[in-house]
């Protein structure tokens, strides 16, 4: 056999071998269809399939498998705001694509005039998907004239519907798939902005989305801080000032497009950072990082953390699938707190290096599409 020959033969052997390891890894169970195969794998814990073999892993990130909950953040680097997101099965962060940059994309964590203030971005988790809402530019202007989604089950950025109002320093939050957004300021403060309250629903579709106007808040007490609102029990819960400094607290009933103040109880331990999980609302004292929920039955909080020094002074909560998440003072840190255990065990996700986490959310894992 010739030289041409022999290359020829071993090319095609090599060729063939890549091509029988490729169909072996497509075959999940060997003697079982892939589609029965999945049916079974559904019923395991994703980090079960995870560490098996290669074929498994893939499969637990693609379109056709139910997604497991992921950890997303906004970060802020030294020159610019990212997306990023923390898988828990293989313990590591992964950038989220780029926004569009048509229009210019500009979100300021800092500003030259403000050294030690952070100026905040407003995001939330909606219906599956990260919602970027608020944010301030460098000339102290509202940066989003619509609403930025990503949907991590096809990891594609899209605009939401145009405010009619562009703001920052607004109340965000969000209920039953729809977005609320209300008070804030826009290039300047306006009475009638400052008590202004829109609704987005996103349950439409994408074609009927718009912003309804909603009943009025009666002043602009609530356009002093970013705060963010929760949705609980057909109601918007939420107060005008973070921290544990005297507040007010009302609450939007959606039944009757009123607004209504907020129950003695559920204001006095509304101390901190708060998040909704199912039928209970926690929040994170921030002098010396207790962890509570809230009984609407009695009106009362219960400690599930008496003293924790990891969580005092946390910033930001987000909560789900039995997990709080906080972001610790000056945004070095994530804790995780498993409220499922007994007692409730904590520990440490670290950020990417060089990093401020502003907010988290928990949210499908994003999906990794063959090619």
């Amino acid at each position: 056999m010739n030289i041409s020959a022999k290359k020829h033969c071993k090319f095609y052997n090599e060729e063939n071998d890549q091509k029988m390891e490729v169909e072996s890894e497509s075959v999940l169970l060997p003697g079982l269809p892939n589609h029965l195969a999945q049916l079974c794998f559904s019923t395991l814990h994703p980090s079960v399939l995870y560490r098996v073999c290669h074929s498994w892993r893939r499969l637990i990130y693609s379109p056709s498998f139910p997604p497991f909950f992921s950890l997303y953040a906004v970060l802020s680097r030294p020159n610019s705001v990212e997306f990023c997101c923390f898988d828990p099965l293989s313990s590591t962060w992964k950038a989220l694509p780029s926004p569009p940059s048509e229009p210019p994309l500009c979100l300021l964590r800092r500003h030259p005039s403000f050294i030690s203030r952070s100026l905040p971005i407003q995001s939330l988790a909606v219906s599956g998907r990260l919602v970027l809402l608020s944010a301030t530019t460098h000339k102290l202007l509202p940066s989003l004239s619509h609403p930025l989604l990503f949907d991590p089950l096809s990891s594609n950025w899209t605009f939401g519907p145009p405010l009619s109002n562009p703001r920052r320093w607004c109340i965000a939050g969000s209920a039953h798939g729809a977005v609320y957004i209300a008070s804030g300021v826009g290039a300047q403060y306006q009475s009638d902005v400052a008590r202004s309250v829109e609704k987005w629903d996103m349950n439409k579709k994408e074609m009927d989305w718009n912003w309804e106007k909603m009943a009025s808040l009666k002043d602009g007490r609530f356009s002093r801080e970013a705060v963010e609102a929760i949705g609980y029990r057909d109601k918007l819960c939420m107060v005008n000032i973070n921290g544990k400094a005297p507040k007010d607290g009302i609450v939007y009933d959606f039944l009757t497009n009123q607004w209504k103040e907020m129950p003695r109880g559920m204001l006095a331990g509304w101390i901190g950072p708060t998040a909704v999980d199912g039928d209970f609302i926690y929040v994170v004292d921030q002098e010396n990082g207790s962890l509570s929920k809230y009984n609407a039955e009695n009106d009362s909080w219960e400690k599930l953390i008496e003293l924790s020094e990891h969580l005092k002074g946390a910033e930001y909560i987000a909560a789900r699938g039995g997990r709080v998440c906080a972001v610790c003072a000056g945004g070095g840190e994530i804790i995780v707190v498993d409220i499922l255990a007994t007692p409730p065990k904590t520990w440490a996700v670290t950020p990417p290096p060089e990093s401020e986490v502003v907010a988290v959310h928990i949210l499908p894992r994003m999906t990794h599409f063959e090619n």
